[in-house]
Parts: C-alpha cells; structure tokens; sequence
C-alpha cells in the first residue's frame, strides 16, 4: 500500500516520483487490455485520502428508506377533491433531495394559479419535498402552514444517501410521457441552481465533494454513470445536464492508491442532510411559516384543513393515503459510521456505495445495482446486511495494504 496518499501531506506527495519534472504523471503500466489511462496535468493529482475505519463496532445506526417510485415520474398535478384543490407532489424514487426545488418550483406555480388571489397555502408533509415546497411558496409571498405527522430527523428523506441524483429511479423509459425529459430538465437545473446558494454557509450543507468508482473490469469513457442491473428499464436523462458537473476522469495507476485496474473519479453535490434539513426548517421559520403535528388517513381529512389551497407531499405515504397503487416502493439501507475529519470523499467497490458526510459515513450495498431493493416495503434494518457493505470496504483496504510499495 502506497501511504504517502493516506498518511503524508500534499506537499510530500507532490514533491514524489509519481510526477514527473514538466508537472504531468508517469505513464503507467500497460494493462492487460492493452488500454493505458491518460496521462493528467499535475492539478489534478490526488490530494491524500484519509482511509476509513471499517469495523462494525463503529456503526451507530442503521435506517432504511422507502424511496417513492412512480414509473410515469413525479405526480404533480391539480385535483379538485371536494371545496379543494390538491396540487400533487410526490413520487420522486431516488431523487427527492436532488430534485427537490425543481419539483417545488413546478408544484407552486401551480398552487397560485389555482389559489386565485387567496394567501393561505397548506403544505402536508415536512420531508424533503415538503419543505422545499413551503419555502418556494413563501419566495412566491402565500403564507404557508406545514402539517405533518413527522419533522426531521425522523422523516423517510433524513435517512438519504445525500448525493446529487436528480435522475435515480426517477421514471420508467416504458412508462414517462414523451414530453418529461424535458421538464426533467428544467426542474433538475433548477435544483442545481438553488443548491449553490447553499455553498459556503455555516454547517457546510451542501458541498462538492469527490467519489471514486473502482474496477477490476474494463471500463469505457464515462462508465462510472453507467447504470448497473436495471432490469426494469428506468429512465436516464444525466446526459441532458451534462454540462452541470465535470466528467470523470480515468485516474492513472500513479496518481491513486487502490488496489483495481481501474478508477475513475467525479466531482459531485454532497448533501449533509442533518445540518440541511436544519437549515430549511429555520428558514420556512425565519420567513413566518408554523408547522402543527396532524397525522392524515383519508383524503378527506387532509380537504377538511382551512386553507383552499393543499400541496401534497407526502411522498411514499401518497400510496395509501390517496390509493395510488402506482407508486411502488423501492427500499434502501444505510449503515451509518462514525465521522472523520478529512473523510469528505466517496466510493463506489463491488456494488457498495460509500459516502463521507459531516453527519456520519453512510455506506450502502447496491448488490443488484438499480434492481436493489425493488418492490421491498420492509422498514426493518437489516444488521447483516450493513455489517457486509462494511466488510467490502475493509476487504477493500486489506487488498491495498498488500500492495507494494511504489518507488519513492
């Protein structure tokens, strides 16, 4: 294991053979494919990656997520349901927070054309799209009241990976209307440009981060974005915003420290939801907003509120509350480890995805790739099953501390 890129400084790493007198890194070996990774210019060398402690004895939680999956896509429409009118906001599979203001954006255009005038706008549900939702509707000057059975931290959408993916299981290609690529679009750069907004404040809710995606099998150009295992042919419009965040990089086999023939790397939106779920709710606050804790079984006690106006967002809870059979959920766990200063990156081994955020490292198993979790409505944490998504990462780690030294 070469530890000058996990224990030495950027300066000792810099001043090492791995780059050459003109500042660009060495050719690497040839692997057995016959395809050499490009050389890169001596910015874009690795700075030292702090390794991970991966024991199961640091995992302090574990919480599973039912993600709302619609194959035809987000629900946002108006229904008239009794003296009110209902404006739909949920259904979003694997890209709630990434398309959160997006979504918004759509849902209170919307909700003031229906409101005709009239201030007072409901809001039930207080996850992601909640309240994305009441803050834009407070942006557009309604007055809004949020009713929720739950708040952070104990809504579906606190448990997320918090990684910018505006299209994860968002649609089916089957199923999406023709013209939904489109507003797609709009609604993830939407998104994107209310997040940086976010940069720089305090807490670090939202920051850019790096992720690296590691094989021991050939890759094309771009193949860390490659869905893996979607036998049921979800939609994928990344290529619409490629223009948002850097492309990956093949990385050299001198310039990184693992133990695969190949790595790529991207740069990426993280979001740490805890101090960004904060954060909005101070504020939907701040701005006049109340919230009252009500819990709502049937569509007709959520038209007995007193606003005429209602936006929905009750994400995977849409499924009983308005028998919306067509909402099929897709389940996701997380094994929480404790936090690290300096684990501000990302990995992606053997279907394991691992992210460092302020609030913990999540790590989460994705055995069956985009299949994973399909159809599974079990909330129950699998310990297992989070004790071997820790487990590929050690096995990780032990591969590269048997690898041999490079030539200083």
């Amino acid at each position: 294991m070469d530890r000058r890129f996990f224990l030495h400084g950027s300066a000792a790493f810099l001043g090492s053979s791995a780059l050459g007198i003109s500042g660009c890194a060495r050719k690497p070996a040839t692997v057995a494919s016959n395809q050499v990774a490009p050389a890169l210019p001596f910015y874009d060398a690795m700075a030292p990656l702090p390794p991970i402690r991966a024991h199961v004895d640091r995992i302090f939680k574990v919480t599973v997520c039912l993600r709302p999956f619609r194959p035809a896509g987000p629900r946002l429409e108006v229904e008239r349901v009794g003296e009110r009118l209902v404006v739909h906001n949920y259904g979003h599979g694997g890209s709630g927070w990434s398309l959160s203001w997006g979504t918004a954006d759509v849902a209170v255009r919307k909700a003031l054309e229906a409101a005709n005038g009239n201030k007072e706008v409901a809001v039930v549900g207080c996850g992601a799209i909640g309240l994305t939702s009441a803050i834009m509707a407070q942006r557009a000057g309604l007055r809004v009241t949020i009713y929720a059975k739950e708040r952070p931290p104990f809504v579906r959408s606190a448990r997320a990976t918090g990684s910018w993916t505006p299209d994860s299981r968002i649609a089916l290609t089957s199923a999406a209307a023709p013209e939904f690529a489109t507003q797609w679009e709009a609604m993830a750069r939407t998104s994107f440009s209310m997040y940086q907004s976010y940069l720089g404040m305090p807490g670090t809710p939202i920051e850019w981060t790096d992720r690296y995606s590691l094989s021991d099998e050939v890759r094309e150009a771009g193949a860390a974005t490659v869905p893996q295992g979607d036998s049921h042919g979800f939609a994928h419009y990344s290529r619409r915003i490629a223009d948002l965040t850097p492309a990956p990089q093949e990385i050299p086999a001198s310039m990184h420290p693992f133990p695969t023939k190949y790595v790529w790397r991207n740069t990426s939106l993280t979001f740490n939801v805890a101090d960004y779920s904060r954060q909005l709710m101070n504020d939907f606050m701040i701005a006049g907003g109340t919230i009252e804790t009500r819990e709502f079984r049937t569509p007709q006690a959520v038209t007995s509120l007193p606003q005429s106006v209602i936006i929905n967002c009750t994400g995977y809870g849409a499924r009983q509350l308005w028998s919306d059979e067509s909402v099929v959920p897709v389940r996701g766990q997380i094994a929480w480890l404790i936090p690290q200063e300096g684990v501000n990156y990302g990995l992606n081994y053997k279907g394991v995805y691992v992210l460092g955020r302020r609030d913990g490292i999540v790590v989460q198993p994705n055995l069956n790739g985009e299949d994973s979790g399909w159809n599974d409505s079990n909330e129950q944490p699998d310990r297992a099953e989070a004790e071997g998504g820790v487990e590929v990462l050690r096995e990780l780690y032990g591969r590269m501390e048997k690898m041999p030294r490079r030539a200083t």
